[in-house]
């Protein structure tokens, strides 16, 4: 494949629009790129429950709480759309998930912050789930048929995610002056992690560049973060709420909102594994993975009876 005129080839079908399939012949570097950016996005799924999991128990109505589950239990679920995504690449599930397990796969540095309150799970839900819509939606039309595919449902329940985090800040934002003081104080912890989540500035981001030339990404990181701030500010201002930003202002002439620079050094020390919450999102990871062998082993144990008996017959 890596000969000038396949390449070309391919790069002719990338302008042309057209969707790559597994069986597709494609560029070794454009694989690669798509095992790293789907394998790091199921990780982000998985690991992303853990902050909110630990809510179920402590929600404060039956109605919070069944949503909540739904929601952890969606999450689940995007992430095995998304192995299944990374396998039809050629790389098995069981070796994505050790590279987890080993930390030497990333998954987005925003799960690495901890929920401190019940506000916090519905500003994950507006701000976190938020920031992801912005950047699935345009993943929803990436070069990769598999991955963009997956993402078309990953992006409506995202949306219900979103709503729901809404609908639970608009509402302690409307309460009494402790539930709106504990939202906002939310909103300011998870305002900067929110932005971050998009990656480093284009110039400062060693994948960009191949990832929009060949469509797997449409839009650059910030071009994509200017979204997402142009989107939310007018939401936080009609629930009561502000940003955290002192230079945060609008622009009339582009119709952006301007913001302050992000602490780059807090970015990269999260994703180095020093956040706060870093050792323990792994750990309960491989505790998970050390509990679930048993179950590993009965169905692998079932599978091999069944082609036994299938051979014989």
């Amino acid at each position: 494949m890596e000969d000038n005129a396949k390449m070309e080839q391919f790069q002719q079908r990338i302008d042309a629009g057209e969707k790559i399939e597994p069986k597709d012949s494609m560029p070794e570097k454009y694989r690669k790129q798509l095992i790293r950016m789907i394998s790091q996005h199921a990780h982000s799924e998985i690991v992303g429950m853990l902050p909110e999991g630990n809510w179920i128990t402590r929600a404060p109505s039956l109605q919070r709480k069944l949503s909540l589950i739904a929601k952890v239990q969606d999450e689940a679920g995007h992430g095995l759309y998304l192995y299944c995504a990374a396998e039809t690449l050629g790389i098995d599930r069981d070796e994505l998930v050790q590279q987890l397990l080993d930390g030497k796969a990333k998954y987005s540095s925003i799960f690495n912050y901890p929920t401190l309150t019940w506000a916090d799970i519905g500003v994950i839900g507006w701000l976190v789930d938020g920031a992801a819509i912005v950047n699935q939606t345009m993943l929803a039309k990436a070069s990769y048929g598999p991955y963009s595919r997956a993402m078309i449902r990953i992006c409506k329940e995202e949306n219900f995610h979103k709503r729901q985090g809404m609908e639970i800040v608009a509402t302690m934002a409307a309460g009494v002056p402790a539930q709106k003081k504990m939202a906002q104080d939310a909103v300011n912890r998870w305002w900067w992690p929110s932005l971050m989540m998009f990656g480093p500035h284009d110039s400062d981001s060693p994948n960009s560049g191949v990832l929009l030339k060949w469509k797997v990404k449409t839009k650059t990181n910030d071009e994509l973060r200017q979204r997402f701030v142009n989107l939310t500010v007018p939401q936080a201002r009609a629930m009561g709420l502000s940003i955290p930003d002192p230079n945060l202002k609008y622009d009339p002439e582009t119709k952006n909102w301007n913001f302050g620079e992000i602490d780059w050094d807090e970015f990269y020390q999260v994703i180095k594994g020093n956040g706060p919450c870093n050792e323990e999102r792994i750990e309960a990871r491989r505790k998970a993975h050390r509990d679930g062998a048993w179950v590993r082993d009965a169905a692998a144990a079932y599978a091999a009876k069944h082609a036994d008996k299938s051979n014989v017959a």
